[in-house]
């Protein structure tokens, strides 16, 4: 069976190691928090966004590579749709040759369709051009989404909510 799967997959142009992570969806959530509290959970790769009733949209999102991932407690400090990108200095020393400003809109843009930036200046949740990216641990920090996810969010979420960062 686990043969004819493979094949299935192959036959579709799909390898299994590209498969984008799941879709967001509506699932149980009874840890107490507040109606509209974001919560990342680095180590599956979601974050929850919770509805109050006892359950949370869970989103796939990429976070931090290992070196690079935190945790704590910031607030949303910035709602910004197709938002330009200024590499940080990590990460401009890392890779020197991009430009000081990438365009919001740009197909290089990192940030991809929106951005929620968050309370100490270093971290946002925000899109991404590199859709095969969610799912992993790829960041210098901030949480990935798919671009329609971070544009599904940016609807819900205000400046203030509060956002926490989990193992």
């Amino acid at each position: 069976m686990v043969g004819f799967g493979k094949i299935a997959v192959a036959l579709l142009g799909v390898s299994l190691g590209t498969m984008p992570a799941a879709a967001r969806e509506v699932v149980a959530f009874a840890e107490g928090m507040s109606p509209g509290t974001v919560v990342v959970r680095t180590a599956e790769r979601r974050l929850y966004l919770v509805n109050g009733d006892g359950t949370a949209i869970r989103y796939p999102v990429a976070v931090g590579k290992p070196g690079k991932q935190w945790t704590g407690t910031r607030q949303i400090d910035g709602k910004y749709v197709e938002p330009a990108w200024s590499p940080p200095r990590e990460v401009k020393r890392d890779n020197p040759r991009l430009p000081n400003v990438i365009a919001g809109g740009s197909p290089h843009n990192p940030m991809g369709s929106a951005a929620l930036t968050l309370s100490g200046g270093e971290y946002a949740i925000h899109g991404t051009n590199r859709p095969n990216s969610i799912g992993s641990y790829a960041s210098y920090g901030c949480i990935r989404m798919y671009n329609q996810d971070v544009v599904d969010l940016y609807s819900r979420v205000s400046v203030g909510t509060p956002v926490y960062v989990v193992r």
